[in-house]
């Protein structure tokens, strides 16, 4: 790798970013699933600061019990301090944790990246929460919870009594989608709020993101033996339901359902289909119509033909330059080469590279509300 290092360093030359460091991920046995999405998730910059933030907040790991976040912050802080600008690392105290934790990930098989992603943040959020409570519920520590978990004093006036609270975690990924339900015999409509860390998004031969999140937001109809009940009308009523983006979060994260249950066969298939991703992404299925403009920052990428075997790597924009993460290795390249990760517009193809997980930063000034 030291020669792999050198040549990224000579490749960016003096156009190397200040106090950036880019590292490979040593592989300990088909774990390309968690270094593919540590990487996208090492340059989404504002969840990267919030972490080291929260591990240099008086919070000396030593004396905390180590769970999946202190891990995280310990490897995430183990690169960012390294004297050199590029090599390897090996992130073995977070992926014998991540085994320790949950069973899923223990053997050596192939293991879905989008699944481990959801794992991770949904665990993120448990340790903070739980940590916030603690400290509520210790009358000797005087620093409110809101600062431990660095989350707004006002949770969403979702109607619930009870505050939830808005970790780091929350305030980077977390969206909020409402389900409006219309009853086609009195036009009432109903709707009913739900929040997510990523969206996931049906994918069809030879389409695009936006199409996809078209689809998503369509009017679906509900009649026959779907039928609504209408609590206005007091039964079961022909109806019209669709889903938008009440809340786009700030890092929207899109997950392309690439592997499908084929009835027939009696397994999962990949689908190789060709979905453009932009490298700019407007977003307009939200409830107030307007775009809101997204900018696309990593994708994990799964290679390999079925879902049960393949391989991840990952794409990651820093500093305007594009990187090819592999495991332990690290190169440059063009912005042009993203556009080779679509997927095939043929059925068989050698290309068996296609952009799984995507990873887009809202743009603008409006996008860090709380």
């Amino acid at each position: 790798m030291g020669a792999a290092g050198s040549k990224l360093e000579k490749a960016l030359g003096d156009q190397f970013p200040e106090g950036e460091r880019y590292f490979g991920l040593e592989n300990f046995g088909n774990t390309c699933y968690c270094n593919s999405v540590l990487q996208a998730l090492y340059f989404c910059v504002p969840f990267r600061e919030h972490l080291l933030e929260y591990y240099g907040n008086g919070k000396s790991i030593g004396d905390a019990e180590e769970n999946l976040l202190t891990c995280l912050a310990d490897l995430f802080t183990q690169i960012s301090s390294q004297k050199k600008k590029t090599g390897v690392i090996a992130p073995k105290r977070f992926v014998q944790r991540l085994k320790k934790q949950n069973e899923l990930f223990r053997s050596y098989m192939h293991q879905d990246a989008h699944e481990f992603l959801n794992f991770l943040l949904n665990e993120l959020v448990d340790i903070l929460e739980k940590e916030a409570q603690a400290v509520k519920s210790d009358p000797e520590t005087s620093s409110p919870p809101e600062k431990i978990a660095n989350g707004p004093k006002h949770a969403q006036a979702n109607g619930v009594s009870k505050e939830p609270l808005v970790t780091w975690v929350h305030k980077n990924f977390q969206g909020i989608l409402t389900n409006e339900t219309r009853c086609l015999q009195c036009e009432t409509v109903t709707a009913r709020d739900e929040t997510f860390f990523d969206l996931s998004l049906d994918i069809e031969q030879n389409s695009s993101i936006t199409s996809c999140l078209k689809n998503f937001s369509s009017t679906e109809t509900l009649n026959a033996e779907d039928k609504f009940f209408c609590d206005k009308c007091c039964s079961l009523q022909e109806a019209q339901k669709r889903m938008k983006i009440k809340k786009p979060p700030h890092i929207l994260v899109i997950h392309l359902k690439r592997f499908k249950y084929i009835e027939q066969l009696g397994r999962y298939k990949k689908l190789s289909y060709r979905v453009v991703f932009p490298l700019e992404l407007k977003l307009s299925n939200t409830v107030e119509d307007a775009d809101i403009e997204y900018s696309l920052f990593a994708v994990v990428v799964h290679v390999g033909s079925g879902p049960n075997h393949g391989h991840y790597v990952s794409l990651v924009k820093s500093h305007n330059h594009w990187l090819f993460f592999d495991d332990e290795n690290v190169e440059m390249i063009d912005e042009s080469a993203v556009q080779t990760f679509f997927g095939s517009a043929q059925e068989y193809s050698s290309n068996t590279d296609h952009g799984y997980i995507l990873f887009y930063e809202s743009i603008g000034a409006s996008n860090n509300k709380s």
